[in-house]
């Protein structure tokens, strides 16, 4: 959860500094502020197209060297990509090398991260008891808006200290070194984890066998549950980031609101949600994974067509509500993901299963999220396409999990041995 935090608290960093500081500062205006704001987001999606790359060398070699040693590479390298977009010039300084500069960190950025999700629930939930896995799985979910909290809590006191033109200048950056801090601590705290016993059995048993391309045998023998853990993925991705990204844009540039105003109305909505992945991870345990995620994925069409125009609004309780509806709606579909997904597959291969159904989801669904979203508004003028996205996102989702079984209280080693044989020498494709 340490490392979690620490990782989730320098992607969100550049979420959220995506609206108040990148458009404005790293790309040339055109006099339309959502001109800016749709570049930085196509970098933001950047990020994005990285993490199934990640997912599938970070996924090959977890299943292969252990989950821990590759959630230490990660940490190192989203650390380093953060604390060095920090040093950007802006373009007025460096012309296009800033943006190119972003491009580039923020590829790295998301490679390692994509290695990052899949390991981390993973070290949590073989190690967990079976009747309770969606509980202490629940917590890595649970460091998500803890880090986004220590993002927008930075970002919001330097916006509220600082004058605009400093925020702009340099305190923006501030945050971006901060993480430095951050990874070391969980970077530490990672070196002292143990692997968990029932993966160190499955690499030493005598039936293992290495695959040389863990997706590849993942596609060819268990493509139902590549697309199931895709579909799980889908709307809590697209929800996710319409409530702490877009939700920005279309608050300081539709209605008006003050930057750390913005900011403060995000975090108090933060906080609610690290409430709430925890009890609904428990919540998962006692009445099933399914019935949670079914009601998160009806109520996500309600809050698709219902919070923007509580937010036009411009009070701030209405607003305030609208937030928290979102991440309480996420909540129910976000915490009992890692353990039904951790529940699809095989131990010699769920680091590359919950990688790639996770990260090759996120391509199509959060990263591009909040551009669909931004020009949607754009273009028509109205919030109303904006919950037809949704509805569209939740229909697909909804119909992924109806169809899978309830796997709640079962244990690991009696899903591994209900997995069909695959009738191939892994080491060598050979038939046996």
């Amino acid at each position: 959860m340490a490392g979690t935090v620490a990782e989730w608290y320098e992607f969100f960093l550049y979420a959220t500094a995506t609206t108040l500081v990148f458009g404005q500062l790293f790309f040339p205006q055109t006099g339309n502020p959502l001109d800016g704001v749709i570049s930085a987001l196509l970098v933001y999606a950047v990020g994005f197209l990285a993490r199934p790359l990640g997912g599938l060398i970070f996924g090959y070699y977890g299943d292969r060297l252990g989950r821990k040693k590759l959630l230490q590479v990660s940490i190192f390298l989203v650390g380093v990509a953060t604390f060095l977009m920090g040093c950007i010039p802006s373009f007025a300084s460096w012309g296009y090398g800033a943006p190119l500069s972003l491009v580039a960190l923020r590829f790295l950025q998301g490679f390692a991260l994509g290695g990052e999700w899949g390991g981390a629930v993973l070290l949590v939930a073989e190690h967990s008891p079976d009747d309770r896995r969606g509980f202490w799985a629940s917590w890595p979910q649970a460091a998500v808006p803890l880090g986004n909290m220590l993002a927008t809590l930075v970002l919001t006191m330097m916006s509220l200290s600082l004058s605009n033109d400093a925020f702009l200048s340099w305190g923006w950056r501030v945050a971006f070194w901060l993480s430095a801090l951050i990874v070391i601590i969980g970077y530490y705290i990672r070196r002292r984890v143990d692997e968990a016993p029932i993966f160190l059995e499955a690499v030493s048993g005598p039936e293992h066998r290495r695959p040389r391309a863990g997706v590849i045998v993942l596609v060819r023998h268990h493509p139902r549950k590549v697309l199931t853990a895709m579909g799980i993925k889908l709307v809590e991705n697209i929800l996710y980031y319409l409530v702490v990204t877009f939700s920005i844009t279309y608050l300081k540039i539709v209605v008006a609101i003050d930057t750390s105003h913005v900011l403060l109305l995000m975090l108090l909505a933060h906080a609610l949600h690290l409430c709430l992945i925890p009890l609904v991870g428990l919540a998962s345990d006692r009445i099933g994974r399914r019935p949670l995620y079914l009601s998160g994925a009806a109520l996500a069409v309600v809050w698709g067509f219902g919070a923007w125009p509580l937010m036009a609004t411009g009070d701030n309780a209405a607003i305030l509500l609208a937030i928290g509806l979102g991440l309480a709606v996420h909540a129910l579909v976000y915490a009992p993901m890692p353990a039904m997904m951790a529940e699809l597959f095989p131990t010699r291969l769920r680091y590359t299963g919950l990688s790639i159904g996770y990260q090759v989801t996120s391509v199509l669904a959060g990263s591009v999220a909040p551009l669909v979203a931004t020009t949607l508004l754009n273009t028509y003028d109205s919030t109303l396409p904006i919950g037809l996205y949704v509805f569209i996102a939740a229909a697909l989702s909804f119909a992924a999990v109806m169809f899978t079984a309830e796997t709640k209280g079962l244990s690991l080693r009696t899903l591994d041995e209900h997995v069909r044989p695959v009738p191939t020498d892994l080491t060598t494709g050979e038939r046996r």
